[in-house]
């Protein structure tokens, strides 16, 4: 057994292209380091619906120039099946570790297989990656981050023609292909023929960022910006600029691409502590929000003062608000959002009389629902320009919460009055996640399982009304691992991560309210049911 590990460690290394994968692979295999080289050759990275996603390193369970190689070729072969075998394809990617090297190999494979490959310029946000698929009516594109995953981690995103992400069966027939790929000696991989584009697409995504704000709206509001050490903040200050906004203040330890990320644990807006600095800026400067995007600049998060002290927005509230600032402009089409965000969200569209749609957990599935005007998703995730980027954009969502803001400055009012507003309105929507990361996947498995087996009856005292096994579908949904409760009064949903080794649970609490002075009580109320829910489905899930 040992000595068939170290076989298939020696079959690796001989094809690895990488000088640092191989040096690294070589020392493991002379120092016979069985525990590591195991861990590594446990199996392949599985390409799925969020493409690959894994720590960097040598060997086929890591993300690595050979796994990457492999990926390319296997998408290359699923576009020619699919009679697309001369289109064109497009290549983004981040300031990650190895990520330009990764671009650089998937444009060599899509040239040797007689595609045509076009690369971004240098590392730029994942949104204009997904507008250029659309503008230049390329085939495919590839976009090469882990998103907001630690520094270790690096990923591969793939997109079809329609700009937004793969979903089934295309997954799985790109995983079909990279399996019967031999030996990286099949895969033409030429020096050149690809080609590096200039800013024209970048220029032209700037100008449609111009689409998503209002003709002669209000651009007052004064804005902290943190790019959170990756790559959004040459484009969201090019495109603060051309709307007219005041120039933003950066964080200036957080501006500039790093892909160690030294001022976060991980870089993710989300997580404990790595919105401390921007805090820090702004209360030196007292802008009216702050704006953070994650590393690849899909994201946008938002935070407001509160009683004195800066607090970030949830995903579910920001996602709210540019939902109500959509409507009062009057805007047609479809929202959207998926069973994991507030359902607040189809309040606010029923009372609007707009059509609402709720999909699976991914943008890769919001993106797809017919006549799509704004859709949204709770882990800061907006899409305010669909014909534009059929995709989460974490800088038109910054240039319509800002314009949002400066509306309400006019008014003398803020995002939280507005918030006040929708809950007596539609009542409170309260939101909370339960999220634990594990290093032993099992763990995971395990909680699914148990609550499979034994779901609970009641949580914080209010009575299960349905269990839902989401792997069996919906009429509405297809089957996914996941599993919803829906309660008097609240909302559960339980589903493993699909980027990040989690498992996550979403609660929601509605409390009526009937006017302004009762929204103490209400908060108070939702807090403690919100609490007591988290307690009794921690114990049920043995986590």
């Amino acid at each position: 057994m040992q000595d068939d590990l170290i076989a298939r460690a020696r079959t690796w290394l001989a094809e690895d292209p990488d000088p640092d994968t191989r040096d690294e692979l070589a020392k493991l295999i002379d120092a016979g380091d069985t525990t590591e080289l195991s861990d590594r050759f446990a199996g392949t990275l599985q390409f799925g619906t969020a493409g690959l996603r894994g720590e960097l390193g040598a060997g086929p369970m890591r993300m690595n120039r050979t796994v990457v190689i492999r990926a390319a070729a296997g998408l290359a072969a699923y576009l020619k099946n699919h009679g697309q075998g001369t289109g064109t394809v497009v290549i983004g990617y981040d300031a990650r570790h190895k990520s330009a090297d990764f671009a650089r190999d998937t444009a060599a494979v899509m040239t040797g297989a007689g595609l045509h490959a076009v690369v971004l310029p240098r590392p730029l946000p994942t949104p204009v990656l997904a507008f250029a698929i659309r503008h230049l009516g390329a085939v495919a594109g590839v976009e090469v981050t882990a998103s907001h995953n630690p520094p270790r981690d690096n990923g591969y995103k793939v997109y079809l023609g329609d700009g937004s992400q793969i979903v089934p069966p295309a997954d799985a027939e790109i995983a079909a292909e990279i399996h019967a790929i031999a030996t990286l000696h099949d895969v033409p991989r030429p020096d050149t023929g690809w080609e590096t584009l200039d800013d024209t697409v970048l220029d032209a995504y700037l100008a449609r960022t111009d689409a998503v704000l209002a003709p002669g709206s209000p651009r007052t509001a004064r804005t902290v910006y943190t790019a959170m050490h990756g790559v959004g903040k040459d484009t969201l200050l090019a495109a603060f600029a051309r709307a007219g906004f005041p120039e933003p203040v950066l964080v200036p330890e957080q501006a500039d691409p790093d892909p160690d990320f030294p001022t976060v644990a991980f870089p993710n807006p989300e997580e404990p502590g790595a919105m401390d600095l921007s805090f820090a800026k702004a209360r030196e400067t007292d802008p009216d929000l702050i704006i953070a995007n994650d590393p690849d600049a899909d994201r946008c998060a938002a935070a407001v003062k509160d009683d004195g002290a800066w607090r970030m927005l949830r995903g579910d509230e920001v996602g709210a608000l540019l939902a109500a600032h959509l409507v009062r402009r009057g805007v047609t089409g479809v929202f959207a959002e998926s069973i994991v965000s507030s359902s607040l969200l189809g309040r606010i569209a029923e009372k609007a009389g707009l059509p609402y749609e709720e999909t699976l957990t991914g943008f890769k599935w919001i993106a797809r629902v017919d006549g799509l005007r704004y859709g949204y998703e709770e882990a800061l995730g907006y899409c305010v320009d669909p014909d534009g980027v059929r995709d989460k954009d974490g800088i038109t969502a910054a240039l319509l919460i800002t314009e949002l803001a400066s509306v309400l400055k006019e008014e003398g009012r803020t995002l939280l009055d507005l918030l006040d507003d929708l809950a007596v309105e539609h009542g409170l929507h309260a939101t909370d996640q339960l999220s634990v990361r594990v290093e032993d996947l099992s763990v995971i498995a395990d909680a699914m399982r148990r609550l499979r087996e034994q779901p609970p009856t009641a949580l914080a005292g209010l009575p299960v009304t349905d269990a839902e096994d989401l792997t069996r579908g919906t009429d509405r949904l297809p089957p996914t691992d996941g599993l919803r409760y829906t309660l008097t009064g609240a909302r559960v949903v339980v589903r493993p991560s699909g980027t990040e080794p989690k498992l996550k649970c979403y609660l929601e609490v509605v409390v009526p309210v009937a006017r302004h002075a009762d929204l103490p009580a209400a908060r108070a109320k939702a807090a403690e049911i919100l609490a007591g829910i988290k307690r009794d489905l921690s114990a049920a899930a043995g986590i």
